[in-house]
Formats: C-alpha cells, sequence, structure tokens
C-alpha cells in the first residue's frame, strides 16, 4: 500500500534558523517515514519553497489537487500550517466531492521535536489515513473533524480547531479555482456606503459576513450598493458573523432589506466554506 504526503509547510516542518523558526528541509518527510507501518511505501511531494499557510491560495490548492489526482486510490496526508487550514480544508473537500478520495489534513501548534502537538497530530493523521474510506478530515488535538467546516477558534493553544456540520457538498460546476477576484467583507456599525461599493466594484463576488440570524443596517445606501452589485451579476454570499447557528431568512424585518437585494443565503455556512462555494460554482 502507498500513501501520498504532500508537504506545503507550516509550523509542524519548521525549526531553529539564525533569524528564527523558519522551514527544516526533510523534517516532515522522515518523521512521517520514521512512524509508517511496515508494508507501507511513502510517496512524498514537497513545495519548494515551503510556505507559511498566509501565503496559501487558489494557486496552490490547485497545485494540491493536481498531485492527489496523479495518485488515483491513494490515500494523502497534507501537512499545512494552522493559519489558513480552514480555507484549504474547504477547498479540497469540497473540489474533491463525489470523487471517492481519502484526505487527512495535519498541522501544528508547535514544530516537531519540541515536545508539543506535531509528533500526536502526525500520529493521529497516519492512522486515519491508513483506513478505508471517503473523507477529508483534518488531524488535530486527539480528533479527526470533518475539513469542509472548520474554524480555527484559538491563535495559541494546542485545541485550535472547531468543526462546524455543513450541508453535504455535491459535486461541484468545477474542480479547480480560476482566475476570479472573490473575498471575504464583514458588516460592522457605521460601515460606509462608500467602502463597500469600491470594494464590490473591484469583485467578481463576495461572501458578506451579515449580523446574527441574517440581518443587516438599513442604511438605504447600503442596501443600494449590495443591490447594484448583483444586478451586475456578482453573486454575494452571506453567512452569519456568529460561529454557530447560521442564517434564517425572515425571522428578523432588520434583515427584509438585506434578502430583497439578491443576496443569496449561506445558510450554516462558515466563510470559508462559502468562499469555496462561490469559486466553484
Amino acid at each position: 500500500m502507498r500513501l501520498l504526503l504532500i508537504h506545503t509547510g507550516g509550523t509542524i516542518g519548521m525549526g531553529d534558523t539564525p533569524h528564527g523558526l523558519g522551514p527544516v528541509d526533510g523534517l516532515v518527510e522522515a518523521a512521517v517515514e520514521a512512524r509508517l507501518p511496515g508494508g507501507i511505501r511513502l510517496t512524498t511531494r514537497v513545495f519548494a519553497p515551503l510556505l507559511d499557510s498566509a501565503d496559501v491560495g487558489p494557486a496552490h490548492w490547485n497545485r494540491m489537487l493536481d498531485l492527489i489526482d496523479d495518485h488515483p486510490g491513494t490515500p494523502v496526508i497534507v501537512t499545512h500550517g494552522t493559519d489558513t487550514m480552514a480555507f484549504t480544508g474547504a477547498a479540497l473537500s469540497q473540489a474533491l466531492a463525489g470523487l471517492g478520495r481519502h484526505v487527512v489534513l495535519c498541522g501544528a501548534m508547535q514544530p516537531l521535536g519540541r515536545g508539543g502537538d506535531a509528533e500526536d497530530n502526525l500520529d493521529l493523521a497516519i492512522n486515519a489515513a491508513l483506513r478505508p474510506g471517503e473523507a477529508v478530515m483534518l488531524a488535530f488535538a486527539g480528533r479527526l473533524m470533518p475539513a469542509e467546516g472548520l474554524v480555527k477558534h484559538d491563535s495559541q493553544g494546542a485545541d485550535s480547531f472547531r468543526a462546524i456540520p455543513q450541508t453535504p457538498a455535491c459535486p461541484p460546476r468545477r474542480r479547480r479555482f480560476g482566475d476570479r477576484r472573490l473575498a471575504v467583507l464583514s458588516l460592522s456599525p457605521g460601515m460606509p456606503a462608500a467602502m463597500l461599493r469600491a470594494s464590490l466594484a473591484e469583485l467578481d463576488g463576495a461572501v458578506l459576513r451579515v449580523f446574527g440570524s441574517g440581518t443587516a443596517m438599513a442604511d438605504p445606501e447600503v442596501l443600494a450598493a449590495l443591490s447594484a452589485a448583483v444586478q451586475a451579476g456578482k453573486r454575494i454570499r452571506a453567512v452569519s458573523q456568529c460561529e454557530q447557528g447560521g442564517l434564517i431568512p425572515g425571522s428578523y424585518a432588520a434583515g427584509a432589506g438585506l434578502w430583497s437585494c439578491g443576496v443569496e443565503n449561506g445558510g450554516t455556512e462558515t466563510p470559508e466554506a462559502a468562499l469555496i462555494r462561490l469559486w466553484l460554482g
């Protein structure tokens, strides 16, 4: 049996350098190889240069998907930094929906060899990857979590992630990320309508983080900016600023203006999942 390791970078594979923590070549590959049970052959594909996850984006998701496609039927571990793990989890989950692939994401809050969480997370990822089944998961802090609705809720603690249940992903219209200008925007009290209008003018679509179960300010200029963008063919998908609960259009009159603009209901989607849905939809 083969196992594919895609090492993109992140804290898990860092060590001391003259300038502080930085990527160490071969560290993750050696740690995975040393943990494999007998009879498992490891194939490694390593990003060069290794990336801080803050730099991971659509082109890198496409590369991960290409590497996964290049190894049909092979279980996959993707080692990755934690800061944008939720975006990559949503990207791989949706792009691979219905293809029967088994992918385990793994990272750490402390590097290998520091007595922290890295070794346990790798052990969990390897064990999970070698089990049969179709899934895209995160192995972290002793738990396996569905990767499609991840939230990094703690910037420092070892138990940094939660998994918000999502509607099962259907096979997407696209399975790669094209050259589209998309972003996550957030409503805030007193936000100038001109800022929202200017942002939407630069975008092909956006995820809009709204209040509570689906409300927005009644400012006619804000609503006009949203309506004009939708009429121009730009998809705007609303999600809640709350971590759980999602949106319930029509539950409050304060949301009537928002939904009358043609904004889409993202339901319980995380902002990351909603952004990927716009990209692949």
